[in-house]
């Protein structure tokens, strides 16, 4: 097999790994991030990630914690393969000779190019996962009953493309999803390469056993989010947004309006539930990669 087609199955593997461990600690972080502001006096929908976690349990059962998973895990391979195959053309770009190991440094130029190119694929898969996910988050604080607004992954696709200027509409977002992928993925590859080299106890890495691998793993994940988490917020609120009446013109205003009437502890909501999912979902996901590229050899 050929380096991209090894990158290719190792990484939508890592990927599938990293999507079902992780998925519900996301469907809370999205409900958290998209909940309205409550008005003077009135109390938030959702007290807190347990309460989140409560309430959709109550109101949708287990299966509400997988809403919006059609999305991702249909396009799992594809935005694997674009992730780990540009990372890995990178690499091969930047080694100052064939088989050199890369420095942590570019690794992290490596991880950012790998940004640049998943953020066109990450933009309209998370639009209809954040949809779908916030949904009841959005409904009236006082409504016993989930709101339904979409039936899954298709209908919202089919409401953007008629009712949110077409295809562009599946991009909105686009800039807050590159200002996350770019340094996201640099500050995560960055931090696996140098936590893999401090257990190695230097750059040959090969030997690494799964524990080390694991550890590495999910904290690179975790660093991920510690970067760009604000970034993420404004996200998620932009592509939840009304189509027809707008809170938010873009994301300088958004980020604006959010620091304005919540404070930076607005910029952070969700944040446990990102940092919960974080670690075991980006450890499943590199010990799954790693294992299946070192077994095509």
């Amino acid at each position: 097999m050929g380096d991209v087609a090894k990158d290719l199955t190792a990484g939508t593997i890592g990927g599938a790994a990293q999507l079902i461990v992780g998925h519900p600690f996301d469907t809370i972080k999205v409900k958290l991030q998209s909940q309205p502001a409550p008005l003077p006096g009135q109390a938030p929908k959702y007290a807190g990630a347990v309460d989140a976690v409560k309430q959709t349990l109550s109101a949708e059962g287990p299966r509400g914690l997988y809403k919006g998973m059609g999305a991702p895990f249909a396009t799992v391979a594809a935005f694997n393969a674009v992730l780990f195959t540009v990372r890995g053309q990178m690499e091969g770009l930047l080694r100052s000779q064939p088989g050199a190991p890369l420095t942590v440094s570019q690794q992290v130029a490596a991880g950012a190019g790998a940004g640049v190119a998943v953020s066109f694929l990450a933009c309209p898969t998370e639009l209809i996962k954040c949809r779908l996910q916030a949904q009841s988050a959005l409904a009236s604080s006082d409504s016993a009953v989930v709101a339904v607004k979409y039936g899954g992954p298709m209908d919202v696709t089919r409401h953007v493309l008629k009712s949110e200027g077409g295809v562009r509409g599946l991009f909105k977002g686009l800039v807050p999803t590159m200002a996350r992928e770019i340094p996201g993925n640099a500050a995560m590859f960055g931090v696996y390469e140098l936590l893999k080299q401090s257990f190695a106890g230097g750059e040959d890495t090969s030997q690494l056993g799964r524990g080390s691998l694991i550890v590495a793993g999910g904290l690179a994940g975790a660093s991920f989010w510690v970067s760009v988490y604000p970034t993420d917020v404004v996200k998620s609120v932009i592509q939840v947004d009304d189509y027809k009446n707008p809170k938010f013109s873009g994301s300088v205003d958004a980020f604006r309006k959010i620091l304005a009437s919540e404070g930076v502890k607005g910029l952070y909501k969700g944040f446990g539930p990102a940092m919960a999912r974080s670690v075991p979902a980006n450890a499943a996901c590199f010990l799954a990669y790693e294992v299946t590229r070192s077994s095509l050899g």
